[in-house]
């Protein structure tokens, strides 16, 4: 078993993740309390690492912040969670295929106005297509 023990600025370069992120996922009970030293240093474990890394995959998967708390719970007992967790990612998923048709309806959309800023003259259909999107 490891016993090292790293100070959060160990930690935060390790993990890219800044000291105050740390300590807020701390604060909001994302992470358990991190042991201290006797001059109330903050001392991560391994284990401690390795929650952080679960954190920072949920959140690449874009789930919330909320929804990482959950996923943690889950995470002591996933055999009795499985169907929580399948539930939970089916609902991610569905949110990630909606955001990923909006993005191509975006994407087709700059790409017109790109070729018609392209073609013309006069005027810029880029700007005039902002300016009256939100009027209609």
């Amino acid at each position: 078993m490891d016993n090292s023990r790293y100070k959060i600025s160990a930690v935060s370069e390790r993990l890219s993740l800044t000291q105050d992120t740390l300590r807020y996922y701390e604060k909001i009970g994302l992470l358990n309390t991190v042991e201290r030293n006797v001059s109330g240093v903050r001392q991560y474990t391994e284990q401690d690492i390795s929650h952080l890394r679960f954190i920072q995959r949920a959140q690449k998967m874009n789930f919330s912040l909320a929804e990482i708390s959950e996923l943690l719970k889950m995470r002591q007992a996933p055999q009795h969670a499985r169907d929580e967790v399948r539930q939970l990612t089916a609902v991610k998923l569905l949110e990630i295929e909606t955001r990923l048709e909006e993005l191509s309806s975006l994407k087709n959309e700059l790409q017109l106005l790109l070729n018609l800023c392209r073609n013309t003259e006069d005027g810029c259909p880029i700007i005039e297509n902002i300016e009256t999107a939100g009027t209609g």
